[in-house]
């Protein structure tokens, strides 16, 4: 058995590996403050009787998440005082967003919403800010921290522990601020922010040599020389910039070429189209077949997320065992036919809990497993000099055209049916298959960047 082809058994047993172990309480830290300044902070301004309108505008405090490549580059170049000495790159990072996001939570929850409603605004942005930052910087170190072939195992320990954060801030928080109030349910989100400081606080810095490309590096020493004429502080400010933002753009089309990095872009932003643009319509369509809100709940949204931590955990073995393309191009058919699963339940009269249970198991295994190689694949075309930047780049693409798309959707599910609208969601992900099919006989595309 080659090693680049280790047998299932030994696949498995990536998940021993401490970094891999460490990814778990990482991804907690990543999804624990997601729905707290989504739906959980709407469920208590709404049950403070603050407008919808309002509560509506207070969504924009996620726009933070789709456009955290703005500040990669810092979190790239630049070397907070004291923690970077202590710490290092990666963690020193980490451990300030993950301050900011529990002193943030601590923050919304000594608020009054009817009377310190733009605190509660600030603190929100806070805690958006902090863990947009705090995924960056995640982002990077599990990339350094494991070779590529591990990152399929790593992606998929993530999403288990981003999974269970999600549990703990919706339904947990919920739970709690009901039996003891909203003060207290807050307070205790802050407290288990904590288990993302103890985790990074645990880890070791991961050992990287910085490997820049010389065309990239040699633009910079070029622009310097080129503004020798400007005052030296002026002409250090402007090396930064094109060191850390222009170069790690450059870098890519220049390890890919122009005509492969495009394809490579048009993917990352393709392969995600089915899922979001399908699960925009996901609980209108239960419940116009007759679902009721406990049924919804308990195999949608509890039995679903058991079954998508499942496909992740299968995706990263298989990552592990085939390599991340051929892993993509086999989740790419199974989140084709969960759609089409959909559609097949649509057609049917009456509703179903064994159908509901049957299409929800296909869609979340699909898209856990699915998740776990896009991660890992994305993850192998960083090149390590400018990995927070770039991997930041893809994980905002791979979101957009979806959104974009998911905005439509209510339109389209009234002018083609559930059945129709279904069939529309499937074709979505033909394209995103095609061009893996594409790259993967690329074999530039599919290897590690720079190391």
């Amino acid at each position: 058995m080659s090693a680049a082809h280790p047998g299932w058994i030994e696949a498995i047993a990536v998940y021993r590996r401490p970094r891999v172990a460490a990814m778990l309480f990482l991804g907690f830290s990543a999804g624990l403050p997601f729905l707290l300044v989504f739906s959980t902070l709407s469920a208590w301004l709404a049950q403070a009787e603050i407008e919808r309108g309002t509560i509506g505008l207070l969504s924009w405090v996620g726009i933070t998440y789709s456009i955290k490549f703005f500040w990669a580059p810092v979190v790239d170049r630049v070397r907070l005082p004291l923690l970077h000495a202590l710490l290092g790159r990666r963690r020193s990072w980490m451990l300030l967003a993950q301050l900011g996001m529990a002193g943030g939570l601590a923050g919304l929850a000594v608020q009054e919403p009817a009377t310190q409603l733009a605190a509660m605004v600030m603190f929100a942005l806070l805690v958006a800010f902090s863990s947009a930052t705090q995924d960056i910087a995640i982002d990077a170190w599990r990339i350094e921290a494991a070779a590529l072939e591990f990152q399929g195992a790593m992606s998929a320990a993530y999403q288990l522990g981003y999974r269970i954060a999600l549990i703990v801030a919706g339904a947990g928080c919920l739970f709690l601020a009901a039996e003891y109030g909203w003060r207290v349910a807050y307070l205790t989100m802050a407290g288990l922010a904590l288990v993302g400081v103890l985790t990074t606080l645990a880890v070791a810095e991961p050992e990287v040599r910085i490997a820049r490309p010389p065309q990239a590096e040699a633009r910079v020493i070029g622009w310097i020389e080129r503004h020798g004429h400007w005052p030296d502080a002026l002409r250090r400010a402007g090396a930064w910039f094109v060191g850390a933002v222009v170069c790690p753009f450059m870098d890519f089309f220049q390890r890919n070429g122009l005509q492969l990095g495009i394809a490579i872009l048009c993917f990352v932003g393709l392969f995600r189209l089915t899922d979001i643009t399908m699960g925009s319509m996901a609980n209108p369509f239960y419940l116009a077949l007759g679902y009721s809100l406990k049924q919804v709940a308990a195999v949608a949204k509890f039995y679903g997320v058991i079954l998508s931590i499942a496909g992740a955990f299968i995706g990263g073995v298989a990552v592990m065992r085939w390599g991340a393309v051929r892993t993509l191009m086999v989740g790419g058919v199974m989140v084709i036919l969960s759609n089409l699963g959909f559609a097949a339940l649509a057609m049917f009269n009456e509703p179903s809990v064994t159908g509901l249970a049957l299409v929800i198991s296909g869609d979340n295994l699909a898209s856990g497993f699915a998740g776990s190689a896009f991660i890992a694949y994305l993850s192998g075309l960083t090149n390590t000099a400018y990995t927070a930047t770039q991997y930041a780049l893809f994980s905002s693409l791979f979101t957009l055209p979806g959104k974009l798309l998911g905005g439509a959707s209510g339109f389209v599910s009234e002018a083609l049916g559930w059945p129709g609208f279904f069939f529309y969601t499937s074709a979505l992900g033909v394209p995103a298959l095609l061009l893996i099919v594409w790259l993967g006989r690329r074999v530039p595309a599919a290897q590690p960047a720079p190391q």
